[in-house]
């Protein structure tokens, strides 16, 4: 029986009784699913056991228990705009499930259902209650037997929320579920009543007899092997264990509640302390796993998640950012809401974690004060029932960058509609506006229009890039300088042109495109030979999905429509641009092998004189780590691991390990597949045949672009020889220039640096030196000291070094120098008198005598002012000590 009912001792306590009971325990697994393109997070508990009950995956595991990470805020599970404003829903739960693979089914299950609510957590079998499918007669009848409850505590329900299914096709079957009464004290009514939906009654567990399998044509028939999915929200337990009705009444929640009411200084509004607590939880799971916050698929939902929290942080009327303050109670040891003893991610991404929510909810704030007044402002003319023009929330998403959910959030709470044609065709027009931007600007002097009425009239080029370097082609449609009705370009035109058929790769997955040369073999039915109709292919661009524009000048000669050119890519700028996408695939696989099997990428960008490659992590790579990476990199490269491609179907390629990029948009049926060695990635680039053509690898800088988010940039091959002839060119320069042999170089450096440090010390002894002869003006003013004066010739960080090691705790320095027509003030103020008057206080001190700007700390300040003449400064200054400190 449970001694205590926190959070962390009702998830050990269901894993071990399980444990006892013949489980194989599984550590949850990532909300971020690598194998499963139909889901953007796991949002249950048997979505890391998918495998198994479809068999596809072969280990032989016949039972499991876990508590699984669970995220809701997407597709057909979204719970975000409920959050906060029911007792029951959150973005990120727990999921507690025992599972049985072909080893027992219903009896066992109900068995071991009953046993754990009535023996180990002890609950009052009166409250008690069973749903059944209507059909299962089988289920109903297990639970009168081992419940011993007469026919009106099991309910058979008829709808499908007691059937459940992995889709239209495959494994079914029945639910059971368990129910608890919280008493007449609760409104609602049981479970198949018109009162169903009130609190009173809340499904505790859910059983899944997967018996089932359904066909195309909707029929069943019974699986060989049976199977069993349960699921328990570790929340809802949790909230009978603890006697409330309300899932944020749990001590979990009051925790997370308790800090952002301290911090905020705010204890009213308690759905947004709510919404804030619920948030932060969940955007710290996902910073914890690789997420950045972006625009796209999964980090548009994390965008999301913080955004929506910043709004309620708005709403307390806290200025400063919360949500990082109130995620260190997670990893609290000493808190109710302590998280980090089962998932440990948190911890090791504390750091990431906490800059990530600061710096988000700050950036975002801007956006609020700006944008929230004007809706606001509309919002004073409408009423329940009325509607918000579309107009209107497309100009608050355009203009200001507010984001059309939390306008949707907003007027949903005051009961007003969206309009929700207005707008997306408002959107629609600004879609068409920026898709004809787009091809002007991709295609330099292209005209989108043009461009769509040409698409009418031709199908797609055929692209042989992969494995063709030269083919020829017929030009079949040319534009210059918006007009497409050019049938003949000659010498020094820009042109656009469109072939049948191309070798040349257009710009796509962070590759460059191809260059080359366009020749005319063949003009009006006669070959030419040694033709001098010749064009410089200097950019290719793949246009609506299909429609390759080859950007030209022509460089001898002319082109005419008709014409069949030998179209030809530079070979050696390929062969470049293979070797840099192929260890952009390789360096992708060695980061999360070696240093964090969570690092995601998040850009790329594939030249031929180098790559460059954009990763989540929280921290700069050390030393050692860089080494380590080109260490593995060499490694691959010499071992020439072969690059194999195939074509196969997404959900293939995803079962056998591809790792895809939710940024990108893959076909459902059909996806090009790049294997090297263990990597594998869906990719449309050109690569090596074999990783021994990449030559060598280098990594010539590292560095963060982003709060979470790294960059790597490389050379390779002949590139990376270079890179390494440079070093040494400057190495032997280097080594010259300090008159020592290369071996010796450090030592010599090393000699200077002392050397030079030394006449440092000697030139700042002079200094201080000047600064004492100039003489130093000392006044008491009640129990300070006030040290102030005049220099000339002496630089200001000299000025600083001589405050910060001549101040005492009681004593304020003040010294004045002109430089560069200004005059610097340099102030200084000891520890003991801090809590009076800080050196930073000076600038606004000063800048009633004379207009000034400036800054500084506690203990010291520097001001600066264009009037050179000190007019009063000083006596003004002194004035305003007296007055501070009651002399």
């Amino acid at each position: 029986m449970i001694k205590h009912n926190l959070v962390s001792d009702l998830r050990r306590l269901f894993i071990d009784f399980f444990v006892k009971n013949g489980h194989q325990f599984f550590p949850s697994s990532p909300l971020i699913i690598k194998d499963d393109p139909s889901l953007l997070f796991t949002n249950a508990g048997m979505v890391q056991f998918k495998q198994i009950f479809t068999s596809v995956d072969g280990r032989s595991i016949n039972t499991a228990v876990s508590s699984q990470k669970c995220l809701r805020v997407g597709g057909k599970h979204n719970d975000l705009e409920n959050v906060g404003h029911t007792n029951r829903h959150h973005t990120f739960f727990e999921m507690l499930g025992n599972f049985s693979f072909g080893s027992y089914f219903k009896e066992h299950a109900i068995e071991l259902a009953w046993n754990f609510v009535i023996k180990e957590l002890a609950l009052d079998r009166k409250r008690l209650y069973i749903t059944v499918y209507h059909d299962d007669q089988d289920a109903f009848n297990l639970w009168k037997k081992i419940s011993s409850f007469s026919d009106d505590k099991i309910i058979k329900i008829k709808t499908n929320d007691n059937f459940w299914s992995m889709g239209n096709v495959g494994p079914c079957g029945p639910c059971s579920e368990i129910f608890y009464d919280y008493g007449e004290s609760v409104k609602g009514g049981l479970p198949g009543t018109p009162e169903e939906d009130g609190a009173r009654f809340t499904e505790i567990w859910n059983l899944v007899f997967m018996e089932y399998n359904r066909t195309k044509e909707g029929e069943l028939s019974v699986l060989p092997r049976k199977c069993i999915d349960t699921g328990m929200g570790l929340e809802r337990i949790a909230a009978v264990m603890q006697g409330v009705h309300d899932n944020y009444d749990i001590n979990l929640f009051k925790a997370l509640i308790a800090m952002s009411k301290k911090e905020s200084g705010n204890s009213s509004c308690e759905i947004a302390h709510r919404v804030i607590a619920d948030h932060v939880r969940s955007a710290a799971f996902l910073i914890a796993e690789g997420l950045t916050p972006g625009n796209e698929g999964r980090d548009y939902i994390l965008r999301r998640i913080i955004r929506r929290a910043a709004r309620y942080v708005y709403m307390l009327k806290y200025t400063d950012s919360l949500m990082y303050k109130i995620f260190p109670v997670l990893i609290d040891e000493t808190s109710n809401a302590y998280m980090a003893d089962y998932y440990p991610e948190l911890l090791k991404a504390k750091d990431m974690i906490i800059s990530i929510l600061k710096t988000e909810e700050e950036n975002f704030k801007d956006t609020l004060v700006r944008a929230l007044p004007l809706l606001e402002k509309e919002l004073t003319y409408l009423s329940a029932g009325d509607v918000l023009s579309g107009d209107v929330i497309f100009r608050l998403y355009d203009t200001y960058g507010f984001p059309v959910d939390i306008t949707l959030d907003i007027i949903k709470e005051r009961g007003i509609r969206f309009d929700e044609k207005g707008f997306y065709d408002n959107m629609e027009q600004q879609k068409t506006r920026s898709r004809l931007s787009h091809l002007i600007k991709s295609t330099e002097q292209l005209n989108g229009k043009i461009w769509e009425d040409i698409r009418q009239n031709y199908n797609n080029t055929r692209f042989v890039g992969y494995d063709n370097f030269q083919v020829q082609s017929k030009i079949l449609s040319m534009v210059m300088n918006n007009d497409r009705n050019v049938t003949v370009a000659n010498v020094g035109d820009k042109v656009s042109i469109l072939m049948d058929v191309t070798p040349f790769y257009a710009e796509a997955g962070g590759q460059q495109a191809d260059t080359g040369l366009l020749s005319v073999v063949r003009r009006d039915g006669k070959d030419l030979f040694g033709s001098s109709n010749i064009a410089d292919v200097t950019n290719t661009k793949n246009i609506f999905d299909g429609l390759y524009i080859h950007e030209c000048i022509i460089k001898s000669g002319s082109l005419i429509i008709g014409d069949i050119v030998s179209a030809e890519i530079n070979s050696h700028r390929r062969k470049d641009l293979c070797a840099n996408h192929s260890a952009t695939h390789l360096l992708h696989y060695i980061l999360r092998m070696e240093i964090d099997n969570n690092i995601m990428q998040k850009g790329s960008l594939v030249g031929n004189d180098k790559l460059r490659f954009d990763f989540s992590y929280n921290m700069a790579l050390t030393e050692k780590q860089i080494k380590l990476i080109e260490n593995r990199m060499c490694d691959l490269i010499r071992q020439n691991h072969p690059v194999e491609t195939n074509i196969c179907n997404l959900q293939d390629a995803m079962d056998n390990g591809a790792i895809a990029l939710f940024t990108e948009k893959y076909d459902n049926h059909e996806v090009r597949v790049v294997n090297i060695g263990n990597s594998k990635e869906l990719c449309c680039g050109t690569h090596v045949k074999y990783t021994g053509e990449i030559g060598c690898f280098k990594i010539i800088s590292e560095s963060s672009i982003a709060c979470g988010i790294r960059r790597i940039e490389a050379v390779t091959g002949q590139y990376a020889i270079d890179y390494f002839r440079q070093q040494e060119k400057v190495l032997y320069q280097v080594a010259e220039s300090v008159k020592s042999p290369v071996e010796d170089v450090l030592v010599q450096i090393d000699k200077i640096n002392r050397e030079n440090q030394e006449l440092k010390q000697k030139l700042w002894a002079a200094y201080f030196d000047i600064i004492d002869m100039q003489g130093v003006n000392i006044e008491k003013i009640g129990n300070i000291n006030f040290l102030h004066g005049t220099l000339s010739g002496v630089p200001i960080d000299v000025v600083r070094k001589f405050i910060m090691k001549r101040l005492v705790k009681d004593m304020i320095m003040l010294f004045s120098n002109v430089v560069n027509h200004n005059r610097i003030y340099v102030v200084g103020v000891g520890n003991s008198l801090h809590s009076k008057v800080k050196a930073a206080d000076f600038v606004k001190i000063i800048n009633c005598v004379v207009k000034s700007k400036g800054g500084g700390n506690a203990q010291l300040a520097q001001i600066s002012t264009e009037y050179i003449a000190e007019v009063n400064v000083i006596q003004h200054i002194k004035d305003e000590l007296v007055s501070i400190f009651n002399a």
